[in-house]
């Protein structure tokens, strides 16, 4: 039994509810449809890590972030008389616009629930792939309740932004095409919000390189994921102040949190000030824009928290999608 493996109460071992052959049926159906992003490696970042480093690079993906496969996968899947009744999500950003575009090419009707501080780039975003947005204070009320009012009241199907295996499914293909494409690693580092990118990705890594070494990696202000790996019971965090705004995530789900602590290696996180210093990398030396969530696995991956020195070591970009405003005025904050 591996050392993270859940064992039922009788000790038997349980059915993980997303398995390896659901990822590659994700990838075939996936195929045609998403960008088979690139793994780019650079001698800069070798040297301040002293690793051999591949970089999975999702901000190259449709809608700029890796979400889309799993929105894809999820839609693509559904019945006929869920389709004809509209899909609904609430997502800060990223899943939104990879629902809106999914529902725009399968002929969907989409509706997204979203914060009303949401980055105006991605709610722009969003309406542009013809979603209806539905904003609300975050203060007031919490997302998934008011997507329950309004599934309900509308006949919709609910496809959350992580806590769904199809979604899980599709987010484990960007896993399988780093291992496919990079070799022998010893770790991979991956961000996690709310464990559906950590999730697949692991599960794709213990497949094809059992050796490697899965890390997940969270902001400090939004560390739920951290806390509920190492206690192995689920913790909560409300409205984590971070910039981070993909990984504002409460809690891990039913889905992920088993698949979390079966999969994963370990659990880290990093500060703000980390993320904009590895953005600031990114954008200034790499010539590539990442977000400030996109810049987890790779600000973990520099923190020194796992020595790294002398290793084959995958990081995933999760995201491109970032104000430039914003950003710019994160890099004078430094």
């Amino acid at each position: 039994m591996e050392p993270n493996e859940l064992l039922r109460g009788d000790g038997s071992r349980p059915v993980p509810p997303v398995s390896f052959q659901d990822i590659l049926s994700a990838s075939d159906l996936l195929s045609g449809m998403v960008n088979k992003t690139p793994v780019i490696t650079s001698r800069t970042l070798d040297a301040m890590s002293g690793a051999t480093v591949f970089v999975k690079c999702e901000n190259f993906q449709r809608t700029g972030a890796f979400k889309f496969r799993g929105a894809f996968n999820a839609m693509s899947r559904l019945p006929g008389s869920d389709k004809d009744h509209g899909v609904l999500t609430y997502s800060s950003g990223n899943h939104a616009q990879a629902i809106a575009l999914s529902g725009q090419l399968l002929g969907i009707a989409t509706t997204i629930i979203m914060p009303d501080d949401a980055p105006a780039i991605k709610k722009a975003a969003t309406e542009g792939y013809g979603a209806r947005v539905i904003t609300y204070d975050k203060h007031e009320t919490t997302r998934e309740v008011l997507a329950a009012e309004i599934a309900k009241e509308h006949g919709m199907t609910i496809i959350p932004p992580y806590d769904h295996p199809h979604v899980v499914a599709g987010q484990g293909t960007v896993g399988l095409e780093l291992m496919q494409a990079a070799h022998e690693l010893d770790y991979l580092f991956v961000c996690c919000g709310g464990g559906g990118l950590l999730s697949g990705c692991a599960i794709a890594a213990k497949h094809l390189q059992p050796h490697c070494q899965v890390i997940g990696v969270e902001p400090e202000a939004g560390d739920d994921a951290t806390r509920s790996f190492h206690s192995g019971t689920l913790q909560k965090v409300h409205n984590p102040d971070t910039i981070a705004d993909g990984a504002r995530t409460p809690y891990l789900g039913k889905v992920t949190f088993p698949l979390v602590l079966q999969y994963a290696d370990h659990m880290i996180t990093v500060s703000d000030a980390a993320l904009i210093d590895a953005m600031r990398f990114f954008w200034e030396r790499a010539k590539l824009i990442v977000e400030p969530t996109g810049a987890l696995a790779t600000a973990g991956m520099l923190s020194d928290q796992i020595d790294v020195r002398g290793a084959r070591v995958g990081v995933v970009i999760s995201g491109g999608n970032v104000d430039l405003e914003a950003a710019l005025k994160l890099f004078a904050s430094r």
